[in-house]
């Protein structure tokens, strides 16, 4: 790789730390080419992404961002998954971990947060932003189905006895 595809790199990396909301880093040793597709796919499909990168321009493209603090982290065969959504990158990792023996974990960062590989998992089990956005709707919608059956119910009970009393008057 030339110096100038290094910088280059480097300062795509940098943009990404700095606009990326979560950043989960694992180890992706003895995973064959097709399970990385598969994540990669899923990480896609959540709306997140995955690169490996070399270690050492990931620590200076990591320098004077808020998630510098995975730094430690990067040693050996890294993978980094980055996502906007603060529960995207983490869920689809953790998931693809219980499925794969051989993708561990490491740790990561959430803005300036450091997150161990509890606390991804911890991450991990939170409701997706968009899970949210459906229950705070569906909160927001109950009470107005709530009011307009009240309102309607007194309408509907007074049909109910004037129907039992047409009933009751045909029988006789």
């Amino acid at each position: 790789m030339e110096r100038a595809e290094k910088k280059e790199q480097v300062a795509t990396m940098s943009e990404v730390f700095k606009t990326a909301n979560v950043v989960v880093v694992a180890h992706y040793s003895g995973l064959t080419v097709a399970q990385m597709q598969i994540l990669r796919r899923q990480m896609k499909a959540a709306g997140a992404v995955v690169r490996v990168a070399k270690n050492r321009l990931a620590k200076i493209a990591l320098e004077g961002t808020h998630v510098a603090s995975i730094a430690p982290l990067l040693k050996g065969p890294t993978v980094i998954a980055y996502s906007g959504d603060p529960v995207a990158a983490p869920k689809v990792a953790n998931d693809f971990a219980k499925a794969n023996e051989k993708f561990v974990i490491l740790g990561g960062a959430m803005g300036s947060t450091a997150l161990s590989p509890d606390g991804v998992k911890a991450l991990a089990a939170l409701p997706s932003l968009d899970e949210l956005r459906a229950t705070l709707i569906g909160l927001l919608q109950a009470p107005a189905t709530k009011i307009a059956q009240l309102i309607n119910a007194p309408a509907t009970k007074v049909a109910r006895v004037v129907q039992a009393y047409a009933n009751k008057s045909d029988a006789a």
